[in-house]
Formats: C-alpha cells, structure tokens, sequence
C-alpha cells in the first residue's frame, strides 16, 4: 500500500462526502483498525455510519446475523463469511457501502489452506445486487498483516467511490 492511512482516509471522506454516501464496516482480525483509521481524519461523522467489531463467531452470528452454517462449513476466514459480513453491515445500518474484513493475522492460526495473513474482504453498495469479495495473502507479523489489511480497504472504497458504483467493482 502507497499511502498511509490516514492520506487513504482523507481521500476516501472527499470521495464519499462528494458522493453522498455513508459508509458502515464490519471488522474481525482488524478489530476496528479500519473504523479508526477512518474516525481519525476530521469530518468523518459525516460519511461514516457505524463500525461493527466481530472478533468471535458468536458476534459475527448476533450483529451482523452470519449464518451459523456458513461458519461451521467454511470458517470465519472465507469468501462466503465475509460476504455475509457486509451484507449484514448494510442490513443493520443506514449505511450506503458497506465492507468486512476477516483474516488470519497470525502469528499463530494459520493452516495449509488457510496460512497466516490470508485476508477476506468483502463490499457492497446497497443500491446493487451483488456483493464483491477478494482474498489477499499479506506476509508479515501480526500488525503488518492488519495494517495491509486497512490500507487495502481503504484503497477499494476510495477505488469504489471515484467510479461511483459502476459496472467494474473488481477494484484491484
């Protein structure tokens, strides 16, 4: 990531303050990095609608309203997890955008499928129909892992926000 968070988050307030939209995250291996990167830059109150922090699956279940199943088939770190994360975002906020983070962020729980740093991130925009995912594989201890993470989702919603939504969301 080229710019610090703060910068990103600077950008991504114009963005979203040009646009109109609000944004509301939900967050698990950053555990509300992202929120705070975001409440740091002044102004934010003004485009950002809530942070939702889900570290354990009994949380991703009771605030976002994760299916249990998809937790007990493919885990906290996978596609369908972070899916249901932002979509749960949107469902219980006011929030225009929404995106989640989920990951393995070390240094320990990391497996052969799923190795530490393997990062999930999911957004959507509640006009559309479609929620968007990417997996990243971050190397690094713990906090690079988290930092990357961050500064990766502010760089797709700020990405989001400058096409205003339009037909290509694959953002990286």
């Amino acid at each position: 990531m080229d710019s610090e968070p703060t910068e990103l988050s600077s950008r991504l307030g114009k963005l979203f303050s040009d646009r109109g939209w609000t944004l509301a995250t939900a967050e698990s291996c950053t555990g509300g990095l992202l929120a705070g990167a975001i409440t740091a830059t002044p102004g934010s109150s003004a485009w950002f609608e809530r942070g939702f922090v889900t570290y354990s699956n009994e949380s991703k279940v009771e605030l976002l309203g994760v299916n249990p199943t998809t937790l007990a088939r493919h885990g906290a770190v996978s596609e369908e997890a972070a899916r249901e994360m932002a979509e749960g975002a949107l469902a219980h906020s006011y929030a225009d955008v929404a995106i989640a983070i989920t990951g393995i962020a070390g240094p320990d729980g990391g497996s052969a499928a799923k190795p530490v740093g393997t990062v999930w991130l999911a957004w959507r925009l509640r006009q559309e129909s479609d929620t968007f995912t990417e997996v990243r594989c971050f190397p690094g201890d713990r906090e690079t892992v988290r930092s990357c993470a961050v500064a990766l989702a502010l760089e797709h919603l700020a990405n989001l926000a400058e096409k205003g939504g339009d037909a290509e969301r694959r953002l990286c």
